[in-house]
């Protein structure tokens, strides 16, 4: 499957939230749509869920215009929707059964999954006797009631604590290797990392960057090494780099120097120059940005 955002537009009164969201979430590959808090991330997905109805632009899977009511798609809402004095399994059951699932369908996927988050032993209790944390995790599971091929989650990692967000990154692993589209949004970017195959970082309503997340990184590690010293102050060893290699840039990134290269410096010469320094070296090869340093980069570009 193939899923076009295309062009979205999106205002409330005289403000305009979206300003022509287009990016593409393919099946089998997970998405992860990042941005700030207030960027316009949710907006798009409400809109995309007919929560909203966007101004213009259009959202297509496979060809064919979308539309939620007609395909088998699990949602997790950012504002949360359960009933607090309800059983748990009951309203999993439930959900189930809206979603087009018979009686003893819904029972057996709502037994699956409270029991795939580890929460068997809370299924007969009222949602609100549990901690905020399983409360989350209640909410997760109802979105992937009835194996849905398309699975949209809106800011999921709120309240997990690591056990809990590692369970959730299980599920979505098991969901992708299904070969299902599978799209969330966060503001979490270390999560998203170890998640995802593409992101798409939003900020401002704008798409600023979309793509394969190894390749972007790769491009944007480019020409680049990063160096660690042990026992030596990195603005010292900077200092002595640039006066040997004139027109290196330094960036200091923790104890961490990443030196951007160009063509007439090898990272040989490199090597040769800290061997003949005699220096104890902790880290040195390719650089390789995270998600946060990519997110970063772009948005300072973008300003």
């Amino acid at each position: 499957m193939k899923l076009e955002i295309r062009d979205i537009r999106k205002s409330f009164g005289d403000r305009e939230i979206l300003h022509g969201v287009s990016f593409d979430v393919v099946s089998g590959r997970a998405m992860g749509f990042l941005g700030r808090n207030g960027a316009g991330k949710s907006t798009t997905i409400r809109c995309l869920m007919d929560v909203f109805h966007q101004d213009a632009g259009e959202f297509v899977l496979d060809g064919k215009p979308f539309k939620a009511t007609e395909n088998r798609v699990g949602y997790l809402p950012e504002e949360r929707g359960m009933y607090q004095k309800n059983k748990i399994l009951d309203q999993l059951v439930y959900f189930a059964q809206l979603r087009g699932a018979s009686k003893a369908e819904a029972v057996r996927s709502a037994n699956e999954w409270v029991d795939f988050f580890e929460l068997g032993e809370y299924k007969n209790k009222p949602l609100e006797t549990l901690s905020k944390g399983n409360q989350q995790k209640i909410q997760i599971a109802q979105a992937f009631l009835n194996d849905p091929d398309i699975l949209i989650l809106d800011e999921p990692f709120s309240g997990l604590d690591p056990l809990n967000s590692q369970i959730f990154k299980d599920a979505i692993a098991n969901v992708v290797s299904k070969g299902r589209l599978v799209i969330f949004s966060s503001h979490q970017m270390n999560y998203v990392e170890e998640v995802c195959d593409d992101v798409t970082l939003i900020h401002e309503g704008d798409i600023i960057l979309t793509g394969d997340l190894k390749a972007l990184k790769r491009q944007m590690g480019e020409n680049k090494l990063m160096l660690a010293v042990d026992g030596m102050d990195d603005t010292a060893v900077g200092q002595a780099i640039t006066a040997r290699f004139p027109g290196i840039t330094l960036e200091h990134t923790g104890d961490t120097l990443v030196l951007d290269t160009h063509q007439d410096v090898t990272q040989q010469d490199i090597l040769t120059f800290i061997a003949q320094q005699g220096w104890h070296v902790a880290r040195f090869g390719m650089y390789e940005p995270s998600l946060n340093d990519i997110f970063v980069a772009k948005v300072r570009d973008d300003q």
